[in-house]
């Protein structure tokens, strides 16, 4: 589930992180397949492995679905080392831990940016960039601008339906492959929008209202297709991650 996002090449037996995260999923997967016992294994992934954007960085498709995975090389706007480093090993073990399909039952749920509630006494980090605009928070708001520009929009999901895709395809028989898990395709201009027009109190600076513009669509309908339904809409998602934050706040 989770990937390393610090690496010291001084002391780590790892050239980077993507070496680090293909080598944990080699490790996992491998110790499922000497167990002779593990049948299935349910992979957390992130939709930053499935951008839309085409091989040669000029533009998108028409759709976001299963069918994409992240160029690699690409240089845009809002991208840092760290975001671009996270971005590759999810997209580097995803690809791995898939390759085990047929010796396992291997299924992998690439998550959108989740928002909710959350147990943890402080604010995750999926959280704090999904309501960045409304708490003015120009480091998480450029890491949502990087979301976007890899994306083309934002996906979203609500972290209870993350909780029940992973129960629905560890109940459901036989299922394996790749799905999107995402129930939102919002561009950061329609979450800023939403955030003024549904929360008084709150006005969004113009500097954190910038819009891409594209018409890039959502196209996934593989985990539906498969009999899961969502419970919580946009408004769920973010009303239940700004309550979230405000909880929170540090005094």
């Amino acid at each position: 589930m989770a990937t390393p996002l610090e690496h010291d090449s001084r002391s780590s037996q790892f050239k980077n992180t993507s070496d680090a995260a293909v080598a944990g999923v080699k490790s996992i997967v491998e110790s499922c397949l000497r167990s002779g016992t593990v049948k299935k294994l349910i992979y957390t992934a992130s939709v930053t492995a499935a951008s839309p954007m085409k091989e040669d960085g000029t533009g998108f498709k028409d759709s976001m679905d299963e069918s994409c995975w992240t160029p690699f090389h690409l240089s845009f706007p809002y991208a840092t080392e760290l975001l671009t480093a996270y971005m590759s090993s999810k997209t580097l073990s995803e690809q791995e831990v898939l390759r085990y399909n047929g010796k396992l039952e291997v299924v992998s749920l690439a998550c959108g940016l989740v928002g909710g509630d959350a147990l943890v006494s402080t604010l995750p980090a999926s959280i704090g960039v999904m309501v960045s605009q409304a708490t003015m928070n120009k480091e998480l708001y450029h890491t949502l601008r990087f979301l976007e520009e890899l994306m083309g929009k934002i996906p979203l999901v609500h972290v209870e339906d993350v909780c029940e895709a992973h129960i629905f395809c560890t109940d459901k028989p036989s299922i394996t492959g790749r799905f999107l898990v995402a129930n939102a395709y919002l561009s950061s201009a329609e979450i800023g929008h939403y955030w003024e027009r549904c929360n008084s109190g709150i006005a969004t600076a113009k500097e954190y209202m910038e819009t891409s513009g594209r018409k890039v669509e959502w196209g996934s309908t593989k985990l539906r297709d498969m009999g899961f339904e969502y419970k919580h809409d946009v408004s769920d998602i973010l009303n239940d991650s700004l309550k979230c934050a405000r909880e929170k706040a540090q005094p």
